[in-house]
């Protein structure tokens, strides 16, 4: 295990009065590590779980030759270029269950969708395609068909024995349809990460208080817990720890005791009232860094115990930005997911945007769809990092990247899109 000192060594340009957001994300990634506990828990249980290893296929799927419509299955030896074929139907072949009946030339059989297919035959014609030729007679047009149509091979998804999906995959509602494709009841998965999280401050009010003069609600723990909740997370919710040394030092013992991962919100900025850095420096190995981002300059990390800490600045917009930016790929790594980040998206920007070089800006987005087709993004109006409304607005975030200046109208812009993240 590193110290933090180690990890900033090993970082080219580390400065942590004045680091880039992509500085951050390295330091992080050398930081966490994934838990290694595992379990095994039901299909039905299993969503957005991150698999603990490779899953073998036990069975072909499908497991033999199948039709994909329903039609009438023949051998495709019959065509001939430019020709008519005529075939006497001399059975049907029902999903489920397999037909054994003997066909012979200018014969097929009627075949519903998913059925095995016969013996001897390789190609199906879908129903309306056919014309009738008499009692239990088709005929098929002339250049409708190739042999191998419609046909679904033993395999064609997956073979026995071949990886169907791999360690570090988060399971999706497909992959665990995948799952139950195989006939397999129950998926060897990472546990559940547990964090820890508390927010910070005298002038913080639990809802319930009573309002008092110079104190607002606190929204962090709510936006907070929604998005650990989002990502699969088991939550401890610590609530509002007030600024005294013996009540944070209570709840960060408690915290790296209980959990895999703290994230506190507020006391990470320059305050003279604030024992909370004090306070994660007593404890643990903890850097606190200014970052060239805006919103969400201030933040701390490290290690208290054997958990790992990230010091969130106080204001709501600058939580949840920091957290989509930093402590939510850092989490995904820590619950063992080997996926890649969403990709940004480009959008048109219907607004001039000013922007200074030399810092990441995360602005408030709605993303929608042009007349062509094309996606356009404007701002979501004031960008303060206090105004939750914007948020609740947007869709996305507008990244403006670290080298990047002033943004003119048409001009392409990266989007980190919310969908099924916020």
């Amino acid at each position: 295990m590193k110290s933090i000192a180690q990890i900033a060594a090993q970082l080219q340009g580390y400065d942590p009065q004045a680091l880039s957001a992509a500085a951050v994300n390295d330091f992080l990634a050398r930081l966490v590590e994934p838990v290694q506990q595992t379990e095994a828990v039901a299909i039905f249980d299993a969503l957005d779980r991150v698999l603990a290893q490779d899953m073998v296929s036990p069975i072909s799927v499908p497991p033999h030759d199948n039709s994909a419509m329903d039609g009438y299955a023949f051998d495709s030896a019959q065509l001939k270029p430019g020709a008519a074929l005529a075939l006497d139907v001399v059975g049907t072949a029902l999903a489920g269950k397999a037909w054994h009946g003997t066909v012979g030339a200018g014969q097929c059989v009627k075949i519903m969708t998913g059925a095995i297919m016969p013996a001897g035959l390789d190609t199906v014609v879908p129903q309306e395609f056919t014309q009738a030729a008499g009692d239990s007679r088709i005929a098929i047009p002339p250049g409708l068909l190739r042999p191998g149509d419609n046909r679904r091979l033993k395999g064609e998804d997956l073979h026995e024995g071949m990886p169907a999906l791999q360690c570090g995959d988060r399971l999706t509602p497909a992959a665990c349809g995948l799952v139950a494709s195989l006939g397999i009841a129950s998926v060897p998965v990472v546990r559940k990460l547990r964090v820890a999280f508390f927010s910070t401050g005298d002038e913080i009010l639990s809802v319930g208080d009573a309002p008092r003069e110079g104190a607002v609600y606190d929204s962090n723990r709510y936006t907070v817990f929604g998005l650990l909740r989002r990502l699969g997370c088991e939550v401890i919710d610590l609530g509002v720890v007030r600024d005294e040394p013996a009540l944070l030092e209570a709840a960060f013992r408690d915290a790296a005791a209980r959990a895999d991962a703290i994230i506190t919100s507020g006391g990470v900025s320059v305050g003279e009232a604030d024992y909370t850095k004090a306070m994660m420096k007593k404890l643990g190995d903890v850097a606190f860094w200014k970052i060239a981002m805006r919103p969400g300059r201030p933040m701390a990390v490290g290690r208290i115990g054997p958990a790992i800490l990230f010091g969130l600045p106080g204001n709501p917009v600058a939580v949840m930005v920091t957290f989509l930016a930093f402590v939510r790929p850092a989490l995904l790594r820590m619950m063992g997911c080997t996926a890649d980040q969403p990709p940004l998206l480009k959008a048109r920007s219907q607004e001039t945007i000013r922007k200074k070089a030399g810092r990441t800006e995360y602005q408030r987005g709605r993303v929608t769809t042009a007349a062509d087709g094309s996606l356009q993004v404007r701002t979501t109006g004031n960008q303060g990092s206090g105004v939750l409304s914007s948020m609740v607005q947007a869709n996305g975030l507008i990244v403006l990247h670290h080298e990047q200046g002033n943004v003119a109208i048409d001009d392409e812009v990266d989007v980190m899109m919310f969908e099924g993240v916020i």
